[in-house]
């Protein structure tokens, strides 16, 4: 079932076109990611989902429901963190959920009021004005205004933008809780290609209003390349010339460092590579990683066709 159906969509603002016919279904209770640079379209396709602007043409479905027609019911089954989420300095967290309960016309305010700090782990911080809050805790108290309404679907646009390391573990310990709950359905917008890659189960590229790639991140990797990247760790640095000309003969792109070399190959092919380079230098260790969403992403951007995983 699809928490999320955007079929042959277009949103022009003027003489720019923000969505350009596109088509994108996201699966019910996923952790799904939304990628693309600046201008892809991202923001206005979360704008079209919770109902702030209309699509010129073609239809965006949430939760069963037109999203042109459905209006607060739309609103009640979905939860919003924008980009920029700012609240009154002088308020409390608990008054900020306060308000936004009020608003929302929900039914037994404190007890979702509670809730909601807890998930966000802003309890013990619940009574202290945000003006003194650091931008780690003022993130979690926009997730929790996001979380008032016990949502069906979470849109979370850039949620760890000017995080400092620590608030964006922070961010992403509760992400991967809220992802246990299988009734919910979470779109993440990032550019931090290696927090989505370690978030979502799925992901979409877009690129000038157009979708270029969607699929399961592992599916999506494994259409870029087969190949791997062996790092092999030299005790020698001395060694690279002879570790170099001992995989020349093979199919593969060597790159040296200080004190390892990288192998760019085909995953059936890093057994031969490993014992031709223990057969000529010492070897320290080594790993192998495969491609990641960031050589997903480059070739999105430089082949218009559409990739599908």
């Amino acid at each position: 079932m699809h928490a999320i159906d955007v079929t042959d969509v277009t949103k022009t603002y003027g003489d720019v076109t923000a969505l350009d016919g596109l088509s994108l279904a996201v699966e019910s209770g996923t952790t799904f990611g939304l990628l693309g640079t600046n201008g892809a379209g991202k923001s206005t396709l979360f704008k079209l989902l919770v109902g702030h602007v209309r699509p010129d043409s073609g239809a965006v479905a949430v939760a069963g429901r037109d999203v042109t027609t459905a209006g607060a019911a739309i609103r009640r089954s979905v939860g919003y963190l924008p980009e920029r989420a700012g609240f009154p300095s002088a308020l409390t967290g608990r008054e900020v959920l306060a308000f936004h309960a009020r608003i929302r016309g929900l039914a037994e305010p404190s007890a979702r009021i509670d809730e909601a700090l807890e998930t966000v782990g802003l309890s013990d911080a619940a009574d202290r004005r945000v003006g003194g809050y650091s931008n780690g805790m003022t993130r979690r108290l926009g997730l929790a205004t996001a979380l008032l309404s016990r949502p069906r679907i979470l849109l979370l646009d850039e949620p760890t933008a000017g995080l400092d390391p620590r608030g964006v573990a922070s961010f992403h310990s509760i992400v991967r809780q809220l992802d246990r709950d299988d009734d919910l359905t979470v779109v993440l917008s990032s550019h931090v290609l290696p927090e989505v890659e370690r978030l979502c189960d799925a992901v979409a590229i877009l690129h000038d209003g157009r979708l270029r790639a969607s699929g399961s991140v592992a599916g999506l990797k494994r259409h870029v390349s087969d190949d791997v990247r062996v790092r092999v760790r030299l005790r020698d640095p001395g060694a690279t010339e002879d570790a170099l000309s001992a995989i020349a003969p093979r199919e593969a792109t060597v790159r040296s460092t200080d004190d390892a070399i990288a192998v760019d190959c085909s995953a059936s092919a890093v057994p031969g590579v490993l014992a031709d380079l223990a057969a000529a230098v010492p070897v320290e260790g080594y790993e192998v990683r495969e491609p990641g969403l960031e050589r997903v992403f480059e070739r999105a951007l430089s082949d218009p066709a559409e990739v599908s995983a």
